[in-house]
């Protein structure tokens, strides 16, 4: 059965402020994914040993990895990943809309990948809102919108999860469910999906969001002393089926 997960990996520091990429790559390595989203990577950055840390993962890993750089400084990049053992092509990468009242705000971005699980392609968007509400429900509103999820060529089975920086209650949350179902209410067994802090989660900011043809069986955010320790989320896990 298809396995995919969500991880906000905190440019691979813990909450020991050790910068360690081995950790996360034994995280994601015990989880056994198919399907890899990521959140928060440096790639060449100073700051973290000029490491490429989105394609070291996916080497360790022995995914095919494609990242997008939502900041740029100079050569220095951070943004988001999909990696995955299945078939894949690149479909779409883009920075998000900010608000026009926030221009300070860190950019914010999305990669749009088909994977083929199965021998069927299915719709893999990876996103990392801001942290202004207001900000938020724009990126949503383009996200929500004809280039992306309302795209002609975005239809069949969708995934789109993330870092939303949103809770259940939200706005951002209720514009995804015009087309999309939040997997953790479809999951046979209701089971902890709170991410955020990661050594004592109490908020579910970090989502997986899917449409009628993915059969979600469940969900669930592993605790464990690794996983409270090697980032400030817990990575967000969602076993399915592709049907119809």
């Amino acid at each position: 059965m298809p396995r995919i997960v969500t991880y906000n990996v905190h440019r691979c520091v813990g909450n020991d402020r050790r910068l360690d990429v081995g950790r996360i790559v034994e995280v994601l390595a015990g989880l056994k994914p198919d399907i890899v989203a990521l959140q928060e990577l440096d790639v060449g950055r100073r700051r973290t040993n000029h490491v490429d840390q989105a394609h070291e993962i996916g080497r360790r890993l022995d995914m095919a990895c494609h990242f997008h750089a939502a900041l740029k400084v100079e050569e220095e990049l951070y943004g988001d990943a999909i990696m995955t053992t299945y078939p894949e092509r690149l479909v779409k990468v883009g920075t998000l809309p900010g608000h026009p009242g926030f221009r300070a705000l860190e950019p914010r971005g999305a990669l749009w990948v088909e994977v083929e699980v199965e021998g069927v392609p299915v719709h893999i968007i990876n996103t990392h809102l801001g942290l202004v509400p207001k900000e938020q429900q724009t990126q949503a509103n383009h996200l929500a919108g004809p280039d992306w999820l309302g795209h002609p060529h975005c239809r069949g089975p969708r995934i789109l999860l993330g870092d939303f920086n949103a809770t259940a209650t939200s706005v951002v949350y209720r514009t995804f469910l015009k087309s999309l179902s939040p997997a953790r209410a479809l999951a046979r067994v209701q089971t902890p999906t709170a991410t955020f802090p990661s050594p004592l989660p109490v908020l579910r900011i970090d989502h997986l969001f899917v449409s009628p043809e993915i059969r979600v069986t469940d969900v669930f955010a592993p605790f464990a002393p690794l996983t409270r320790v090697a980032s400030d989320h817990l990575p967000l896990v969602m076993d399915f089926e592709v049907v119809g």
